[in-house]
């Protein structure tokens, strides 16, 4: 999203947060201290993890809680789809699971928005509302004559309670659309310390593509730590493959660097009858500190059901 080419039609909200302030101010300065609100349901695709608290050290040592991250707060999505159909966003933005009206012409301006919401962050789909010129995707048509986003700017019209209403919109469409650089299966899981992604590309035409054989697919582990969300390098990766009438397999996953970022992967077709994934993730080969024993030290076993996905 985040452009011209990947944003709706709608929204800067520098104005809306800037009154926001003053008001927040204001009654600071009369002593009337507002609250925030307990979180309250959650809608599709928003976080819906409660308040988390941490010491004083921990902020002074580290400027934030540690794997601390903007989050948006939870947005109605009904209220924004409403908000998206008032503000005539479908003149310029096609939504294939959607019954909006299309263009008198036939022809969008903007990126198709199909699936939007399995692509991008609830927090990416917000900087490109609020900032469209954050992010510019460099593809013809998608900027003016000075070299910004053509998406317009809605900065007096939006409030931020319609703004988080709008991601909540978006990040619910789900159906539909491209999968992302040709994934066929990915799967999300926590274990022990660490937060796992597995992802198969398929056809990914790896190193096996370069010795003349036909284009493998590509298994994909990254594996972050759960409380800061930061990659887990040095550590020793084994998946075996379980499939219907064939015997197991199991396959090292080396670490490897591209543009997914930092992954352990390994060049395999997995056979279309598979139905589970076991990841053991084996203790980190590195030295660890003092300050962190005992974390990475113990092995883990990560279960991913592979049978509900269409090969």
């Amino acid at each position: 999203m985040a452009t011209a080419r990947s944003v709706p039609g709608i929204v800067a909200l520098g104005l809306v947060i800037v009154v926001g302030t003053v008001v927040l101010v204001r009654a600071q300065h009369t002593g009337d201290h507002p609250r925030a609100p307990a979180p309250g349901p959650a809608a599709a695709g928003t976080p819906t993890a409660g308040p988390r608290r941490v010491s004083e050290g921990e902020l002074h040592r580290y400027g934030t809680p540690r794997g601390w991250k903007f989050s948006v707060p939870a947005g109605d999505a009904a209220k924004g789809r409403e908000l998206f159909r008032e503000l005539e966003c479908y003149k310029c933005h096609e939504i294939k699971t959607e019954k909006f009206p299309a263009p008198s012409d036939g022809k969008y301006g903007g990126p198709d928005l199909t699936g939007m919401g399995r692509v991008h962050p609830s927090e990416y789909i917000a900087e490109s509302i609020m900032s469209p010129n954050a992010v510019i995707v460099d593809e013809p048509g998608t900027t003016g004559p000075d070299g910004l986003s053509l998406m317009p700017s809605y900065a007096d019209s939006l409030s931020l309670a319609q703004w988080t209403d709008l991601v909540a919109f978006l990040k619910s469409l789900t159906e539909g659309g491209e999968h992302p650089m040709g994934h066929g299966v990915e799967r999300v899981t926590t274990a022990g310390q660490y937060r796992i992604r597995l992802v198969y590309a398929q056809g990914h035409g790896g190193h096996m593509a370069h010795q003349g054989a036909p284009a493998a697919g590509h298994l994909m582990a990254f594996i972050t730590e759960r409380e800061s969300g930061e990659a887990v390098p040095y550590l020793p990766v084994r998946a075996t493959v379980q499939a219907a009438g064939i015997a197991r397999r199991t396959i090292t996953l080396r670490p490897m660097i591209g543009d997914d970022g930092l992954h352990y992967g390994a060049d395999v077709t997995l056979p279309r009858r598979t139905t589970k994934l076991t990841l053991v993730v084996g203790p980190t080969t590195a030295r660890v500190s003092a300050a962190a024993k005992g974390r990475f030290s113990k092995p883990t076993t990560a279960v991913f059901d592979w049978s509900a996905e269409a090969k």
